[in-house]
Parts: C-alpha cells; structure tokens; sequence
C-alpha cells in the first residue's frame, strides 16, 4: 500500500469518471484503472461500482474517502513539518549567557528570535564563560554568549558587541568628584575585580594598564559577576571595574568614571562548537548579527 494509491482513489472519488482522473493526475486511463483494481485487491474492499457508462462509491468507498484525505494530509504535514525542522523553523535550542547579556543584548535577540520562529524551544542557561565553555565540549548546550578568549579549536566564537568598562566607586569616594581619572590616581585604591576565570579578557587588559607605571593595582577581592562588583562597590568596600552599560541599571550610591587615555574594552561573543549541525542554531547565530548590526 503506497501514498499514491490513496491519491489514486481520493482523484477517481471526487471526478467519479476515470477519465477526467487519469487527466488530472497526468497519466492514461488504463494504468489508473489496474491502480484503483490492485489498491482494491490489497485492502479486500471494492470502493466504486462501475461500469462503461457510470462510476460511483460503494458504501465502503463513502466510509472510506474522508479516512484516506485525512491519511493524505498528515502525510503533507509530516513533511512539511520535516522541511520547516531542516531550515529550523522547529526544533529547540539550549542557550548559555553571562550575566551581564542579561542586561544588555540578550532581551532583544530572544524576543526577536521568538516572533520569528515561534515554534522553536528555548531554553536558557546563565552560566560563567569555563562553564559555556565546558557545557559547549559537553553538548549541553548549543550556544553561549560568554566573554572571550576561549581557548578551545573545536568553538567557535564570534565577538558581537564591543563595548567598554568603567570604574564604579561609591557616591562618597574622593575620586567620584572627578569627571576623568589619571592613572596614577588609582595607587593605593582598593579594586574589586570579576575573577579572570570569569572574565579573562577584561582581568588581563585591566592588569596591563598598569605596566608602564610604578606600581600594581591592588585588587581586593574577585567576584564571580560584575553585578556582585557593583554591589560590593557600593557596600564601600573598593573600585570596581564592570561594563559601561551598568550605568543604566545599577545606581546604588554607585558612579561610573574613565580613566583617561585608557579605554577598557568588554566584548561579548557567540561560541558554538562547529560541528554543531542544528539548523536552529545557524538561524540563531544569523539573526543574533544582524540585531547586534543594526544595534551598532
């Protein structure tokens, strides 16, 4: 019993003439005719009574036309359902982030990936960058958005936001009162740090501002996220070092200077492992790009 047969039957049900049917469906009678005589063979029904003049259903034949549209439609479903899979119109898709995409960028691509592939699962992991790194190694997710470098050739990773950090310093720290800090104003101060296993590229390029001078940065404590940075900021217990964007949100008796002449950069990157063939991912990846084009 094959797909065409019920096609075969469902055309002959409906024109009641084999004639027109054999048109519609682009073949000659005759072959149409021995389809119809073995479907009828291999299911021990007769479906139509005819003759040279007439065609009509057998009683089993009128039962039988809505079960083999229905049989007919699912099997159009199924494939299309199997086509909008393959191009990652369905699916589901596992997400690791920092915490700091929570605040930034992360919203607006998941609300935009949801309206455009509605049918897609998402789940969603906030998770430090070794912990991406190692769940991507481990298949337990298919993309994070981490804070490079990773140190790994089977990801790969695509920087989608450059950004900048600042200094956060309590609301009463005699540097607040200035609009741009030297250097050499930061001897002695007291920093507080997201640790390098968090944030690597950040910790490192903080560290090498200070080569040229006289003294090393006196870090006090290391945070596991730079939320954490920023409350332990304005518990009075340092400097903190956390993106620029934490300005937007985080107030706490906090304020956000530069140092002058020393940017520091916070980049956001997509990871995935390149072996990863999971067409949700390649739509994700792509519109993730085009959100963080628009957005620069």
């Amino acid at each position: 019993m094959e797909l065409r047969h019920f096609i075969y039957f469902i055309t002959v049900a409906e024109e009641l003439h084999f004639g027109r049917a054999a048109t519609r469906l682009q073949m000659t009678q005759p072959p149409l005719s021995k389809q119809i005589q073995q479907f009828e063979e291999e299911i021990g029904v007769a479906l139509f009574k005819r003759n040279k003049r007439h065609v009509e259903l057998t009683t089993a034949g009128e039962f039988f036309l809505p079960e083999a549209r229905e049989v007919v439609a699912q099997v159009h479903q199924a494939v299309d359902t199997a086509q909008r899979a393959h191009r990652g119109e369905f699916g589901r898709l596992v997400i690791g982030f920092v915490g700091s995409a929570t605040y930034d960028i992360l919203p607006s691509i998941i609300r935009e990936y949801r309206r455009i592939f509605p049918h897609v699962s998402i789940k969603l992991h906030e998770l430090s960058t070794p912990d991406q790194v190692a769940a991507l190694l481990g298949d337990r997710i298919d993309i994070g958005l981490l804070h490079p470098p990773v140190g790994s050739s089977l990801i790969e990773t695509t920087p989608i936001e450059r950004g900048y950090a600042a200094l956060s310093l309590p609301k009463n720290h005699p540097l607040a009162k200035k609009e741009k800090i030297q250097i050499e104003d930061l001897r002695d101060v007291p920093f507080i740090l997201a640790s390098r296993d968090i944030w690597p590229g950040l910790y490192d390029e903080f560290l090498s501002l200070f080569k040229n001078v006289d003294f090393t940065p006196k870090i006090v404590q290391e945070a596991t996220e730079y939320q954490m940075v920023v409350g332990l900021v304005s518990a009075g217990i340092g400097v903190g070092v956390v993106p620029a964007t934490a300005e937007k949100l985080f107030n706490l008796e906090v304020v956000y200077r530069d140092i002058d002449h020393y940017p520091l950069k916070a980049v956001l990157s997509l990871a995935y492992l390149k072996r990863n063939t999971n067409p949700a991912l390649k739509n994700f990846v792509s519109l993730t790009k085009r959100i963080c084009s628009d957005e620069r």
